[in-house]
């Protein structure tokens, strides 16, 4: 598990395990060299609409960020998967709220999950992207194109499936 090392906007540097305050939590999911993505819905009013999106959202209650995360991953794909799943977890400053923690965690899924997707009802579909179109498309939301490349830095990439 990688924590924060140094940081363009520094944000303090809380446990994965809680015990901080944080926003929310986003979860790129890899199978191989793609990633889960899902397009936001088109609606006036919400940030980045019809842009490429990874899982995740905003804190309920005492949540840790792993939990904000897999419990997101629930509600917009169905899936349930085990924290034991996130293999790398990074604080960030909030791009919502100056002073603010979001988080950003990474890990792998398996072909068997992704027949057990069932979408939601948030977004207008979803895919497996290549990782690469997702880092450099233009609807794709910038700041987790910045993150997620931050996580490729830090020598993960998705060989595994």
């Amino acid at each position: 598990m990688v924590l924060p090392p140094s940081d363009p906007h520094p944000a303090a540097a809380p446990s994965l395990d809680g015990g901080h305050d944080f926003l929310g939590a986003k979860l790129a999911l890899l199978l191989g060299d793609d990633l889960l993505v899902y397009r936001r819905d088109r609606k006036e009013g919400i940030p980045f609409p019809g842009c490429w999106d990874l899982p995740g959202g905003g804190r309920e209650g005492g949540e840790t960020p792993a939990e904000c995360a897999l419990r997101e991953l629930r509600e917009e794909f169905g899936l349930s998967l085990p924290r034991e799943r996130i293999l790398y977890a990074r604080a960030y400053a909030s791009t919502v709220r100056p002073g603010a923690v979001s988080w950003f965690l990474a890990g792998r899924l398996r072909a068997t999950d992704v027949g057990a997707i069932v979408f939601g009802e948030e977004g207008e579909e979803w895919q497996l992207m290549p990782i690469a179109t997702f880092r450099r498309d233009p609807e794709a939301v910038p700041y987790l194109r910045d993150r997620l490349g931050d996580y490729l830095l830090a020598g993960h990439a998705g060989t595994e499936d």
